[in-house]
């Protein structure tokens, strides 16, 4: 059984940083690309950033370009979200998840439940 952890969210004022750890568990971590997702109330999920097992190459939304870092550390099971700069239009819900094999880098078949990051001054 597929078990995606969020952790790290909080409140930070504009320009400040968090680190969004995913704790997986029921499946071989380190043979899946990986993602974060968004969510704000009342839109759709927001593809934030995906990671690639088999060679390290990452992906960002445009929005986010710059600023984010995507890890893993296959060893602990846990993939990662380095977030700088943040800017108010950040807030959501962030969504660690799982690509499907032969999926596209920004589809899903499991998901977190997230943990909720708000930048507020």
């Amino acid at each position: 059984q597929v078990q995606l952890v969020e952790s790290g969210g909080g409140m930070v004022q504009p320009g400040g940083s968090l680190r969004l750890s995913c704790a997986a568990s029921g499946f071989t971590f380190s043979i899946y690309d990986m993602s974060w997702i968004r969510q704000v109330p009342e839109k759709g999920p927001e593809w934030v950033s995906t990671h690639n097992f088999a060679y390290g190459t990452t992906y960002y939304a445009d929005s986010v370009k710059g600023r984010f870092t995507i890890s893993r550390d296959n060893a602990k099971n846990t993939l990662y979200l380095q977030m700088n700069s943040l800017k108010p239009e950040d807030t959501a819900l962030y969504f660690c998840a799982r690509v499907p094999k032969g999926g596209t880098y920004y589809s899903y078949d499991s998901r977190g439940q997230g943990t909720q990051v708000t930048v507020s001054s």
